[in-house]
């Protein structure tokens, strides 16, 4: 895979069994381009090992006096250079390939479960731990996988010189071949203390990366409130755990190097040592001595890939397992057969809280607590905020909707949230959404009485002759007001136009004269297409063909706007806000839920 070539086609289906399974996962899908970058470095490493070599045979030519071997030492030089060289070019660009390759695929997994879980995907994991495993933590999950192969060549090559320097001077090759192990594996014993400190740290950095983001995202709300400095110092209170926490790895990182240079010089010490005594004694040659010598200077360049891999592992282990929780997050657990993929459609119907929307109708549904009003939105999406064990999909037509194709169920039912966010482009592009067709981007945005906001984009159209849909719309619609951006957003489902739509709030930012026409719009344009509206304004619930009441997670009652508000004291005190006292003289609770179990025998 080449870096021209992203992105891939399918990135895989990860195991996110552990975050080291995760990481050779990786490693396997890349291998191609893990044994190109061991080749190159096995040129490199070997090339740099050869040196002493030349060296040793150019010594004892000059000692010998013999010009032709000096030549030939000459030109075998020439050509190690050549060779480090190009392997050192090559292997830094298969490893960066590896490295930028692997960070993609690790984006497009992440991209992919996004898009499948859609908003439901922060309700199960915090959007702070969602923002780190996208960004450092991918970095340093490419850094692990580009480093592995280089890695190897390091060790081929430590494995090929111990071998090689016993074959070419065995006397001093069992020094070397026994004193290279030792260096390579004397910082295993610190590597468990140094991988907890790491993993420490970067959970405090996680940490702080969610509390950043958290207060961020509602630093409007904390400046209302007063709060701004508490949550500011919070943060520094964090940053500073950080900090603590990354002088006290590195210390354990840094007696890791100092031992990977300390061991190299104590073994070159014996080696010289050692080969004094014996070329002293002529049982070796000086270039022998010189060449066994260079050998074991030059393995610090290979040994450094060991603290390298060390450190690699260390850092993008608990990166890997934040990225393995996320992914192993399911939509569905229960395939569709085959037969039934297709088939959708019918009423719409909640088995955990016995909501029907029945085909075709305009359904509102009144919730006392907002925020089980967005958890209910999400489930009719075919989301759950948590895959219980008992889990009861929503029903479409008698179909489990999370069981279906993913590509159908985003056909099939469309979900709008409360605060629907709206992509910096022209009008055009934000109207320009897979739709069936049937509503045009003019329609939609009459339904929605978006008349104030196509004025206001004209009038800020100066380069464009005053055509609103040509117009930019800022990031997130900045530039506009709330109740524009929601109507803007409204406009974008309606000309989605699907099978079943269900809107949160729709209406919660306009006024009520704004309200009771954009009810009105809805409920013309969607005649005869099945609707769900999540709302408590008497203005909408008075255009819905039927109203539902859920209290305490259950559908209690149905009937029309008028009808509830006279019988139904519980859907009185929401809609009305009534108070307790009030209630009390309402008489009570009545039998709404009686009427529901009729409607559904």
């Amino acid at each position: 895979m080449q870096i021209r070539d992203l992105p891939y086609a399918d990135p895989g289906i990860p195991d996110v069994r552990s975050g080291t399974r995760f990481l050779l996962w990786l490693g396997r899908q890349q291998l191609a381009g893990q044994v190109k970058s061991l080749l190159w470095g096995l040129l490199h490493h070997l090339g740099i090992a050869g040196l002493p070599l030349g060296v040793g045979l150019a010594v004892q030519a000059v000692v010998d006096r013999d010009g032709g071997r000096l030549a030939l030492a000459g030109v075998l030089l020439v050509v190690l250079g050549a060779a480090i060289a190009a392997g050192d070019v090559m292997l830094h660009r298969t490893a960066v390939t590896n490295w930028i390759t692997a960070a993609a695929r690790v984006q497009q997994l992440l991209s992919r479960k996004t898009a499948e879980l859609g908003s439901v995907l922060t309700r199960r994991v915090a959007a702070g731990e969602v923002v780190a495993v996208s960004t450092g933590d991918v970095e340093r999950i490419g850094w692990f996988v580009e480093a592995l192969s280089r890695f190897a060549a390091a060790a081929v090559t430590l494995l090929i010189i111990c071998v090689g320097v016993v074959v070419y001077q065995p006397a001093l090759g069992i020094v070397v071949a026994a004193g290279i192990p030792v260096l390579a594996l004397a910082v295993l014993p610190l590597l468990p203390r140094a991988t907890r400190r790491a993993d420490v740290q970067r959970e405090k950095a996680g940490r702080a990366t969610e509390l950043a983001s958290d207060t961020v995202a509602g630093l409007r709300v904390l400046r209302g409130i007063g709060g701004e400095e508490l949550f500011l110092g919070r943060y520094r209170a964090a940053s500073q755990e950080v900090r603590r926490a990354a002088v006290h790895s590195a210390r354990m990182w840094a007696l890791i190097a100092a031992i990977q240079v300390v061991l190299p010089g104590l073994l070159l010490i014996a080696v010289v040592a050692y080969g004094t005594k014996l070329a002293l004694d002529g049982r070796i040659e000086v270039g022998e001595l010189v060449a066994v010598y260079s050998a074991v200077a030059l393995t610090h360049h290979a040994l450094r890939n060991f603290e390298e891999i060390a450190q690699a592992f260390s850092f993008s282990r608990p990166s890997a397992r934040r990225a393995a929780r996320v992914l192993a997050l399911a939509r569905t657990t229960t395939p569709l057969p085959e037969a039934r993929k297709d088939t959708a459609g019918g009423d719409l119907y909640d088995p955990l809280t016995g909501l029907r929307a029945p085909a075709g109708l305009f359904t509102a549904v009144v919730c006392g607590d907002p925020d089980v009003a967005g958890r209910l939105a999400d489930r009719l999406g075919g989301h759950p905020a948590e895959a219980e064990a008992d889990h009861t999909s929503v029903l479409l037509g008698g179909v489990p909707l999370d069981e279906l194709p993913l590509e159908r169920a985003r056909t099939v039912v469309l979900v709008q949230d409360k605060e629907p966010v709206l992509l910096s482009g022209t009008l055009r592009e934000l109207l320009d959404v897979p739709a069936s067709g049937a509503v045009r981007a003019e329609e939609a945005l009459a339904a929605a009485r978006c008349e104030d906001v196509l004025d206001a984009l004209a009038q800020a159209s100066v380069d464009t002759g005053g055509d609103p849909m040509r117009t930019r719309i800022t990031e997130r619609g900045r530039s506009l007001s709330g109740g524009q951006r929601q109507r803007l957003a409204l406009a974008r489902s309606l000309v989605a136009d699907p099978e079943v739509l269900v809107l949160d709030e729709p209406t919660s930012a306009v006024d009520a004269h704004t309200e009771a026409a954009v009810a009105g719009g809805i409920a013309e344009l969607r005649r005869a297409r099945t609707t769900v509206v999540l709302a408590s304004s008497p203005l909408l619930l008075d255009r819905a063909d039927r109203v539902v009441l859920v209290d305490g997670g259950q559908a209690v009652a149905v009937g029309t706007h008028r009808e509830l508000l006279a019988a139904e004291p519980r859907y009185r005190a929401v809609v009305t806000r009534e108070t307790d006292e009030e209630l009390a003289t309402a008489g009570g609770r009545t039998g709404g839920l009686d009427a529901l179990e009729g409607e559904s025998a």
